[in-house]
């Protein structure tokens, strides 16, 4: 990242949560560079090791416990709320609903009291979108969360937009693409599907995945913190253009010097075993080996139009998804996640 990214002041107090995850992990090491007083708010149970060395001040809790946010948010002057719950089969609506609404609304109840207090960045998702039927979809784009993790994440949202439109919140929403990178494993599963001997694919959509590298989702988020022109926006922060699925797998075959050949299966069949291994898993709090939303991932498509980000905050994605896809492709072979 370009130094002149950041505009805040150095020495300028400011509040990551979700600090461990791999997108907190790439900022805070950003905003520490930037000479900023960082202070980063994670789980008891947090991994802090990638960030050894640094000098943050950190805060030990859970992002809905009201002591624990009324402690790390106090004299803040930025807050970058990343904090997201886990989506898995143990994580239930109310789990959902702590660390995306309840969090939300402890935290700016808390900057509120801080009349030095200069922006709130909040975290959410595409997802709220849900699939687009007419592509590409604009911030204004209708929603349609499709499960647990999703509704929260709106109704977070939601919730923000109105209390905002009522008191003076200096705020700004980014909805964040899918985020990758070297060192992140949300691609892992795909890249190895790309060597094997044949590429499947579920039923026959284009399959359309929009994609935004870790760098530049993080620099969106900088930007945005002191662009005048954010406050009260929202933005949706992705590559310049999607991707389909088969031309990822297509570029990483390619990349490892393998051949390339797609194999089509009809999806209604998966989703059916998806529902009876949910089922039977979920009550047990067992990780469903196949389930509905992973199978409804090949029949959505994720096409956005991020000319806002660009024309708005004039930041443009410096990763081209090939090369970002190659990038990332090369970390894992590197860390032996992939082995080609």
């Amino acid at each position: 990242m370009s130094e002149n990214l950041c505009q805040i002041p150095a020495g300028t107090p400011v509040l990551i949560t979700g600090a461990t995850g791999f997108t907190g992990i790439e900022l805070t090491r950003k905003l520490v560079a930037a000479g900023l007083a960082v202070s980063c708010l994670a789980r008891k149970s947090s991994d802090l090791s990638p960030l050894n060395g640094l000098d943050i001040q950190w805060f030990r809790g859970d992002v809905f416990d009201e002591t624990v946010i009324a402690e790390a948010v106090k004299g803040q002057e930025y807050v970058f709320h990343l904090a997201a719950a886990f989506r898995d089969a143990k994580s239930s609506e109310k789990d959902y609903w702590n660390v995306h609404v309840k969090s939300t609304q402890l935290i700016v109840n808390e900057v509120l009291k801080n009349p030095e207090f200069k922006r709130y960045i909040h975290i959410s998702t595409i997802g709220v979108h849900g699939h687009i039927e007419n592509p590409p979809a604009t911030e204004e784009y209708p929603f349609s969360p499709g499960d647990g993790y999703q509704r929260t994440k709106l109704e977070a949202e939601q919730w923000l937009n109105s209390f905002a439109a009522k008191n003076d919140l200096p705020y700004t929403i980014i909805r964040p693409a899918a985020i990758y990178g070297p060192g992140d494993r949300r691609l892992v599963k795909l890249f190895k599907m790309a060597l094997k001997p044949y590429f499947l694919l579920l039923g026959k959509g284009k399959c359309m995945y929009h994609l935004v590298h870790v760098d530049d989702l993080t620099n969106t988020f900088i930007v945005a913190a002191t662009h005048p022109a954010a406050q009260g926006e929202t933005f949706i922060s992705g590559s310049n253009e999607p991707i389909a699925i088969a031309e990822i797998g297509r570029i990483v075959a390619e990349h490892f010097g393998k051949p390339f050949k797609i194999l089509r299966l009809p999806i209604g069949p998966f989703f059916l075993a998806g529902d009876i291994c949910e089922a039977i898993c979920k009550p047990l709090g067992i990780e469903p080996p196949i389930y509905r939303r992973r199978v409804a991932f090949y029949s959505k498509d994720r096409n956005f139009d991020v000319s806002k980000m660009r024309d708005v905050l004039g930041y443009s994605p410096r990763h081209a998804n090939r090369e970002g896809i190659i990038e990332t492709a090369s970390s894992y072979a590197e860390k032996g996640w992939l082995k080609p």
